[in-house]
């Protein structure tokens, strides 16, 4: 997947417009990459290499997971992308079901079980 199609991708699923799902896409990923243990955030690269940069953007030198909690997150993404946090949570739902699209849910979960469990409340208000 690339940047067009994560953004086409989140379009659909959000109902935002394709600027906006590229700005999302963007946040999201590196807000990801900055909570996951450097393992599994160099596995999302791998995994995509078309979105690598977004994802070693903001990332510093950490190893283990610093997950933020799911309220910080999306008003993280609210103030990045100018987007409501209604917005930013739509967009982020389906910035993950993207995700968990191109990896199977078996890799998924390994992701998403580095992130507070509310994360996965995000892609059920999309699926």
């Amino acid at each position: 997947m690339d940047q067009r199609e994560l953004a086409r991708a989140v379009a659909e699923r959000s109902g935002l417009s394709r600027e906006e799902s590229a700005d999302i896409g963007r946040a999201v990923l590196e807000g990801l990459a900055d909570q996951l243990s450097e393992g599994e955030a160099k596995r999302l690269a791998l995994d995509f290499p078309d979105l690598a940069q977004w994802l070693q953007a903001s990332r510093g030198p950490k190893k283990e997971a610093h997950p933020v909690k799911v309220y910080d997150f999306i008003r993280q993404l609210s103030q990045r992308t100018g987007l409501t946090d209604a917005e930013a949570s739509s967009g982020a739902g389906a910035v993950l079901a993207a995700i968990r699209d191109g990896l199977g849910e078996n890799a998924y979960g390994h992701l998403v079980g580095q992130l507070p469990a509310q994360y996965a409340s995000l892609t059920e208000a999309i699926s």
